[in-house]
Formats: C-alpha cells, structure tokens, sequence
C-alpha cells in the first residue's frame, strides 16, 4: 500500500509516537530519528503546548549583536538568524553611528486595528453613519472585553469606519482602534471585533463576516533616524554611493524588496530570539512599504550639509513583551533579559535600530565593496561544514577557498581530503 499522510488520531499520540509515524513515513535513518529526539534549550513538553503535531525542536544560532548605542543608552541585541554576516554587519554599522550619538528613535502609542467586515447592504452610506452614531457603545461593549487592558491605561480608543467597494459588492468596515499596551494584541483585538460584531448586524441590518485584526499596523510606527560621519565610511564620496544605491531602491520595486528584505534581516532576527509573531511583522512592513499604490523602501538615505550620511526609517512594529512565545519558550524570555526592555514600545524602538543598522550594513558593502566580499567569507565556513569538515579543519578550508576564490561544494570535498592526507 502507498504511503498515506492521513493519520487519524496523529494530535492525540504521544511525541514519540508521532516521531515513529513519521519515521516509517519519511524513511528516516535510527540517526535522524536520535537527531530529532534531542532536547535543546526548549523542553518538548513545552514544545508541545505551543504548537501541534510536535516531533521535535530546531535549532538556531543565538548571536548577540554589539556596540548599538540606542536614544543613549547602552544596548546588546540578540539575534536568531541562519544567515551569515548579518550580525557582525550589524555589530559593525552600529558602531559606525556612535560617534554622531548612535541612533535615536520614537514610537507611537501601541494602537492596533482590529476590522468588522460588514456585508449585504444596500444603503453602505447610511449604515456607515448608523454606526458612527453609535460609537460610544460600540467602544463599551469592546472595552467591556478586557477590563484588565482598560486598567493599564489599554482598550479600544476609536473607530472608524470605511465604504469599500469589493468584487461582490459593497462593504462597511469598521476599525477598532485598540490600545493593546505590552501585548502584541490580536488576542485581545479580535475578541473585542467578535464582541461588537453583533450590534453592528443589529443597528444596520447587514451581514458581519470577518472579525479580526490587520496586520497593516500602520498606528503602531515607529520611527529611527542616524547620523553617520563620513570619515567612518571613507570619505564623502563613499556618502555619496550609499545614497546613489539607496535611489535605486527608491525608483524600483525589484531593487526595494531586497533593499526592505535587508531591514528585515535585522528586525526578523530580533522577532525570532523574543518570541515575536515574525510573519505578522513581515506583513505589515511589506504592506507598509506598498500603502502609496507603489513599493517603496522602508528608509531613506541622504547626505547632509556637512556631507556625512543620513538615515531614516519608518515602519510598523507590532511587538509585545507579555503572552505568546515571549513568555512560553525560555529562551525568548533571556532574550528580553539581555535587552533589558521593560516595555513594548522600548523593544520596538530596539528593532526599528536594527533594521535601520543592518540596512546601513548592506548598503555598504553593495555600493563600496560588493556584497560577497565579506559574506562569502562566512559562506565558506558553511560549504566547508556541509562538505564534511570539523574542527581546525573548517576554517583551513575556508581560508583556502576564499583564497582560491572557489567557495563550492566540491572543491571544499578537495580541500579536506588534501588536508586530511597532509595529516
């Protein structure tokens, strides 16, 4: 009989089971099996309390990015990322902003969106109205939801309200404006939209269907400019190509998506090591980048009167510091311990720095050096490891193939049998 990925029942056996399933499955060696059953630093019946159908964890480098002097305070950043070179980029671009004061930032209050999608109307107009009218008590009954939110200051500030037509018709969608405090917020965001949802059906007579916040956090910003002497660059003409490279990415969205996916090298890897929602990030900052009708880079890069450098960046950042991974998985909570961050809005102050950093990094290399200059050095320790390599061995082999200028999989097999013979 072919093999079948229908399992009844998978949820309910035990972690060993599963991973036995999935062995017969897979076809998996007694050593991928033993690999898979190793605990790292999170414990699998955590593991298994976080998400479904657990058969093992994943590891990831746990790095701490240096020298970031953030609105004047000292700050070491950990980073979770497979990627080579972006935190020792980062390391090194903070350093370069230190001798202008390092990075400055700010933050809007911490309002989420939550939307109330409102259908079968023949009048949007009116409804619209009718439920601007009602305002007050749609802001009660939401707020009713989290009492606790309300204390800390928190809760549903606002609505508005949008016509929108759609390809099956008009829609009244209603935003709830929600104060979420310390929380990233969609717990509290969409059982405040499901609470409301039946008084709006009841005031305007249509149909609510979805009930749930955006991810276009585009309440939620924040914002981190530098200042970059030139003679930390290489001159002004080193100034002047940061900003020519960054132009492009201003006039072309092929050129913005990588541009934009360089913050994210930053900001991801900060998301990743406290326990964020990544993906829900990644969204909104795309998102964001696309609200003008064309994609646009998340930051800009400009030359000032006394010809140093110049950046900002402006983004939404949809973090928390209390629920969800950040307070489940251990090491996420080191995380913010190493940060030293008491409040939402400090950790998303942190990550606008660092994705303003990493972005700095990368325009860098690609205007003044070319970028594989120093990624491909730490790219070669990786081709060396993946050949076979251990020990002194890994860097031997990637000294030479740096050297050689042949970072690849096969000459990496050469080198280590040569070296091994030498022995």
């Amino acid at each position: 009989m072919d093999r079948t990925s229908r399992i009844p029942g998978f949820y309910n056996l035990s972690i060993e089971e599963r991973r036995s399933k999935i062995a017969e499955f897979a076809g998996l060696t007694p050593e991928e099996v033993e690999l898979l059953s190793k605990e790292g630093n999170l414990n699998l019946e955590i593991a298994d309390r976080m998400v479904e159908n657990v058969i093992g964890t994943m590891a990831y480098p746990f790095s701490v990015a240096l020298n970031f002097l953030i609105d004047g305070k000292e700050y070491v950043i950990p980073m979770v990322i497979e990627e080579t070179s972006v935190v020792a980029a980062a390391s090194n671009a903070a350093k370069m902003t230190r001798s202008k004061g390092g990075i400055f930032t700010e933050a809007t209050d911490p309002v989420m969106i939550g939307q109330v999608q409102l259908t079968k109307i023949n009048d949007p107009f009116s409804a619209r109205m009718k439920i601007l009218e009602h305002k007050e008590e749609i802001l009660k009954l939401a707020n009713d939801q989290d009492p606790v939110l309300v204390k800390f200051g928190g809760g549903a500030k606002d609505l508005e309200v949008r016509v929108l037509e759609s390809p099956i018709g008009p829609m009244v969608v209603t935003h709830l404006l929600v104060d979420v405090r310390d929380a990233m917020g969609a717990n509290a965001v969409n059982t405040m939209c499901e609470a409301v949802a039946p008084f709006i059906e009841k005031i305007t007579g249509g149909k609510v269907y979805l009930r749930i916040i955006s991810n276009l956090a585009d309440r939620r910003l924040v914002r981190a400019r530098t200042t970059v002497a030139k003679e930390e660059l290489g001159g002004e003409e080193a100034v002047d190509a940061i900003v020519t490279a960054w132009a492009l990415a201003a006039c072309d969205p092929y050129r913005a998506a990588t541009h934009n996916k360089g913050i994210m090298n930053g900001v991801v890897a900060v998301a990743l090591a406290t326990g964020q929602d990544h993906r829900a990030i990644e969204a909104g900052a795309h998102a964001y980048a696309a609200r003008t009708g064309r994609y646009l880079p998340l930051s800009v890069w400009e030359k000032d009167k006394n010809g140093d450098l110049v950046g900002t960046l402006e983004m939404p950042m949809a973090v928390g510091i209390v629920g969800g991974a950040t307070k489940t998985h251990p090491v996420a909570k080191i995380a913010i311990k190493i940060l030293g961050v008491k409040t939402a809005v400090e950790l998303a102050r942190i990550m606008g720095a660092v994705g303003l950093a990493q972005n700095l990094a990368a325009l860098r290399a690609l205007a003044l050096e070319g970028i594989q200059a120093g990624h491909m050095r730490l790219h070669a320790r990786n081709i060396a490891i993946m050949a076979g390599a251990t020990g002194d061995l890994i860097d031997k082999v990637a000294e030479q193939m740096v050297k050689e200028g042949k970072i690849r999989f096969d000459r990496a097999q050469e080198l280590i049998r040569e070296f091994t013979e030498k022995k």
